[in-house]
């Protein structure tokens, strides 16, 4: 649940003729990387190229000057709301959704309260559904997510590699049915086996310009691919082993080679003391890790809708308030019957979902192929 402040490289603001406010533009925010490039520490001129802001501030022809003054504090939103300025930043769930849950959370402990201590037969009922609103929320959020995608699948034409891993190097199912590369007329979108997308544009100083392909200096057998900008940026990093070494990895790479249709090299690549793997302490070892089969536990971990969304707990907590009223279940009285009902459904919407999804990672996505066919 933890994030990094989308500020923390540095914040461009576009100022008004009275010298006032406009937009805030938080550059790791719009830094396609920002995820995988671990500590590494970025100035705001790298972030302003890397992210194509410079090249959009020339354009407008707007005077570009650097102030070490922080704007800001991480996390407090500019909405532009009262005089402050708008924030350029993308907002992972709806508005709607929080506001949704607030209310249920607010309205089931205040008619709760009120019902208890007046002995009001229908605030049980309705404390019941105010609670509900929770699970509910997120379930018409992950159904419009899945619906938009399913919509969007196919509209554009691209050109796809699926990974294809060496034998016997631990591809697992959830990293072969996720993780893809595709070439787009203007972007090279990148899909790690979480499934977080990553777009580079393929035009400007930013945009990709060749691909560099990392071997071993003493065998000469591939280590990885970089991903490199006009300016020679690592921008992005495919383990060799993972994506081209398989049986399908030669045609995987032509594809990729063709569709881009930018220069491609091979630098040799000196790894620090024979580590294991051979990419840490590249600066983009987050990066190569996620672009590469996870192990089961950690990917759960970071897909889960509770753990990497809303909150771990939640699943224990609802439940656990929920359970209070389902006594009405074996009542005829008709409120404290729909009480039950109702916290039944939040208990079913709070777990059926996780749990479902944990069994299907246990049982499919997060086997290895060769264990799948043993």
């Amino acid at each position: 649940m933890q994030k990094r402040p989308a500020d923390r490289w540095g914040v461009l603001v576009f100022k008004g003729d009275d010298d006032r406010d406009l937009l805030h533009v938080p550059l790791a925010g719009w830094l396609p990387e920002a995820r995988g490039i671990g500590a590494l520490d970025l100035r705001p001129q790298k972030c302003l190229s890397r992210t194509g802001l410079r090249e959009l501030v020339e354009r407008l022809g707007i005077p570009l000057e650097e102030s070490p003054e922080l704007l800001s504090v991480s996390g407090v939103p500019d909405d532009g709301g009262e005089g402050r300025p708008y924030r350029a930043v993308y907002a992972e769930l709806p508005r709607w959704h929080a506001w949704v849950r607030g209310i249920g959370l607010f309205g089931w402990f205040i008619v709760l309260v009120i019902g208890f201590a007046t002995q009001f037969s229908w605030a049980l009922p309705v404390a019941a559904g105010f609670l509900f609103l929770l699970p509910a929320a997120d379930a018409v959020v992950r159904i419009q997510a899945w619906w938009r995608n399913r919509q969007h699948r196919g509209l554009v034409e691209k050109t796809e590699i699926r990974p294809s891993p060496a034998a016997g190097s631990g591809g697992t199912r959830r990293f072969l049915r996720t993780a893809s590369l595709c070439v787009l007329a203007h972007d090279l979108v990148l899909i790690n086996a979480l499934g977080e997308e990553r777009w580079l544009g393929r035009t400007g100083a930013h945009g990709v310009a060749r691909l560099v392909r990392l071997v071993d200096p003493a065998t000469d057998d591939p280590l990885g691919v970089e991903v490199r900008d006009g300016k020679g940026e690592a921008r992005a990093l495919l383990p060799w082993r993972f994506w081209f070494a398989g049986p399908q990895g030669g045609d995987g790479w032509a594809a990729l080679v063709g569709a881009l249709g930018v220069p491609v090299s091979d630098e040799k690549y000196q790894q620090s003391e024979a580590t294991q793997p051979w990419w840490q302490g590249h600066q983009l070892t987050g990066d190569a890790r996620k672009m590469s089969p996870m192990e089961g536990k950690a990917a759960r971990k970071q897909v889960g809708w509770y753990r990497s969304v809303v909150g771990a707990n939640e699943p224990v907590v609802l439940p656990f308030f929920s359970a209070v009223l389902l006594f009405g279940l074996f009542s005829d009285v008709v409120p404290a019957f729909l009480a039950g009902l109702l916290s039944a459904l939040t208990i079913v919407l709070s777990l059926g979902p996780a749990t479902a999804s944990a069994l299907i990672s246990r049982i499919s996505y997060d086997r290895t192929v060769e264990a799948a066919h043993g």
